[in-house]
């Protein structure tokens, strides 16, 4: 062979072996449309919460487009990227099959120009291979307008939330944190019945990001409003969980836990960790204002907890003050321009209504007397309702100054307050716990409830507090009505019936002498997590849990000033179990039934017209009991523990039950602490398998 001659053959196998790569590499990265429409589908599901509905990505979260992107995966190897897909989403990995990951690859090769071909093989993406990706270029994206369009879509049929839907809520919607201003966590929905529960399947699944939240979702004409963390509001298409839009609020703080949004007019309300209160057009997320909440010069310890409460042309604000002097307050915001319209301040100042009741000492000295949850309004009597949370310095209150005209009572703190949602006035108050020593807070929803008491028709607010007694009282006035005390506690030993007062048992005044059993503890036989109201039954559904506190001298932690040390103690008699669930008569004043279990109740309670009452537990059951008699009809195992409301909603003539897992807090924290420590000596069931990770679920009745 000459020379000329082997420079052919070379040549020859060059191209050769050049033409067999570019032919494996381009069947290995070739993909079709139906892979890209199928990605498109999971990434909205699974993906796009986090990194974004045009995958734009987030503050500590990286775009998945753009020119950070084609930076690092230009080029890259096909299989590097895989390995980073198959981590994702966080703790849900399982969910997700080798098709699905290529598929998502489909989508987001195109969504960064890479096009498709339709003569490729559903398997053509290779992520064993050892071949690159290619060079994505930054041109206009036919994925991102298939996004915006089908968003639009859905989010045009938006109607505007007005005063007269807000008093009347659809069935099908969910426009308020407990569903109605009355706060029952009931809906009308039917679809759902006692004869079909057992039938209920996951309709859909959304990750989210993991941290501290107990989030509880809206829903209006089929978009779903949801809080995640950290300060993220996402639109959500109801009926499969599409990603709509997606708004994060940047700030320099650490995000704390919050109950949730508001909807009223075309805004959705949101309160952020750094003290903002916002409002987002429905449709676009775009921001319309932003309302920065003045503390003066603290900043530190103030938190936004309670979804915004938004009555008339107001968005009412409760703002938490954890161990900081002067306590914490409510604030009125005008809804149409962001403007501050009033306050009030939930510790009296000396001088004014109430502030002689702190035992003497200086403002300074005054801490607590925080608002957690949303109120509730009565447009007859146009008064808000809110619960007051205990203060934190109790050592300065624990005995009286015996100085006339001065009280150690501690107002407004564990009191219910009756407010004009217009202006902040007082109207009333009634203060259910005075000079609380233990944490035991009356600071949770207040409902309001129609009901025959002593032969008269009465409207009255009702609560229940940490120690598990609920007290009833005239919603006009605030007089006294009864109270019905669940069994849980020895801090009162008895009530008084004319005027509610409740007299302490001198065992469970704080000393440091000896250990003492004090019940509840802390956590809270009641706590956070709503109750629900079936007003065409009359009865009330209770999330409850079983526990106590060694207060004393020795301990494992102390939580206020009066240097007493607690650790966790089980309730007397409990058997093995922690959690239960509730049913009362209010009318009669009569428990219908109870349902014990070992695990906690850590979610709210939602009761329908089906006859349901839905409730979640610390062992990640899901499950729908008999409202008339406490029986467990459906059951489903959740893979992380759920920590918020749960709602109800129909689209389309469909029925869904939505709950949010695996976003914390607390509550959540406190009872899997004292669950894990108690659960394998006591023999209680603990379910320790990994958890899946942050996500809502959303079921209904399966085809």
């Amino acid at each position: 062979m000459n020379r000329r001659t082997s420079f052919l053959y070379f040549l020859a196998v060059l191209l050769i072996v050049s033409l067999q790569q570019v032919s494996v590499r381009a069947q290995t990265l070739s993909f079709s449309q139906t892979q890209v429409a199928e990605g498109k589908e999971l990434y909205d599901i699974n993906c796009a919460s986090c990194h974004g509905v045009s995958l734009e990505g987030a503050a500590v979260i990286p775009s998945l487009s753009g020119a950070s992107f084609n930076a690092k995966w230009s080029e890259a190897p096909l299989k590097n990227l895989a390995i980073e897909l198959r981590q994702m989403p966080p703790g849900s990995q399982t969910l997700l099959t080798e098709d699905d990951y290529k598929s998502i690859t489909a989508y987001l090769m195109t969504f960064n120009g890479f096009a498709y071909t339709e003569s490729a093989a559903a398997g053509g993406l290779d992520f064993e291979s050892e071949l690159k990706l290619p060079v994505f270029s930054d041109v206009v994206r036919v994925a991102e307008q298939s996004v915006a369009e089908g968003a639009a879509e859905i989010l045009s049929r938006f109607t505007t939330v007005s005063d007269a839907m807000l008093l009347n809520p659809p069935a099908e919607d969910w426009l308020i944190w407990q569903g109605s201003y009355d706060n029952h966590g009931f809906s009308a929905l039917d679809q759902i019945n006692r004869e079909n529960v057992g039938g209920l399947e996951l309709s859909w699944r959304m990750p989210l990001q993991t941290g501290v939240n107990n989030p509880g979702p809206l829903v209006h004409d089929g978009v779903m409003y949801l809080f995640t963390f950290p300060d993220t509001v996402l639109a959500i298409d109801a009926s499969n969980g599409s990603l709509l839009w997606r708004y994060e609020h940047h700030s320099e703080v650490q995000p704390s836990q919050k109950k949730g949004v508001a909807l009223h007019g075309d805004l959705v309300y949101v309160p952020t960790s750094d003290l903002h209160v916002l409002a987002l057009n429905a449709r676009t997320g775009k921001l319309v204002w932003d309302h920065k909440i003045e503390t003066g010069d603290k900043y530190e310890g103030y938190h936004l907890r309670m979804s915004p409460f938004v009555v008339g042309e107001t968005v009412i604000q409760g703002i938490t003050s954890l161990r900081i002097p002067e306590g914490g307050w409510i604030d009125g915001i005008d809804r149409t321009t962001g403007a501050h319209k009033w306050r009030f301040y939930t510790i009296p100042r000396p001088g004014e209504p109430g502030g002689n009741t702190w035992n003497g000492i200086p403002i300074e000295e005054r801490s607590g007397g925080s608002v957690w949850n949303a109120g509730a309004y009565d447009p007859e009597l146009g008064l808000v309702y809110f619960g007051v949370a205990p203060t934190y310095n109790t050592a300065p209150l624990l005995y009286p100054v015996n100085i006339g005209g001065i009280t150690n009572d501690a107002l407004y703190t564990n009191a219910t307050i009756a407010l004009r949602p217009e202006t902040g006035e007082l109207v009333w108050h009634y203060q259910h716990l005075e000079n609380d020593q233990w944490d035991l807070d009356w600071a949770f929803e207040r409902q309001i409830v129609d009901i025959n008491f002593r032969g008269q028709d009465r409207r009255a607010v009702i609560n229940m507090g940490k120690l598990g007694i609920l007290d009833a009282v005239d919603s006009a006035t605030g007089d006294y009505l009864f109270s019905m005390d669940m069994g849980l506690q020895n801090v009162v030993t008895d009530i008084d019936p004319l005027t509610g007062y409740k007299n302490i048992n001198p065992y469970t005044i704080p000393q440091l002498e000896e250990q003492r059993l004090v019940c509840s503890n802390h956590y809270g036989a009641k706590s956070w997590p709503p109750a629900a109201y079936n007003p065409h039954t009359k009865r009330l559904y209770l999330p409850l849990n079983e526990g106590c506190l060694e207060a004393g001298p020795e301990g494992r932690y102390q939580v206020l000033t009066t240097n007493m040390q607690f650790k966790e103690a089980l309730f007397p008699g409990s058997n093995g179990n922690m959690g239960r669930v509730q049913a009362l008569d209010l009318e009669n004043q009569e428990i219908e039934w109870t349902h014990r279990q070992p695990s906690p109740v850590i979610s709210s309670i939602l009761a329908t017209a089906g006859g349901i009452v839905f409730s979640g537990d610390l062992n990640r059951q899901f499950r729908a009991f008999n409202d008339e008699t406490g029986e467990i009809l459906w059951q489903g195992m959740l893979d992380d523990v759920p920590s918020s409301t749960i709602i109800t909603y129909a689209v389309d003539g469909t029925q869904y039950v939505a709950i949010v897992a695996g976003q914390t807090g607390y509550h959540v924290n406190d009872w899997s602490r004292m669950f894990s420590i108690f659960a394998e000596p006591e023999g209680m069931p603990f379910n320790d398998s990994p958890k899946g990770g942050a996500a809502i679920w959303v079921f209904a009745l399966g085809q």
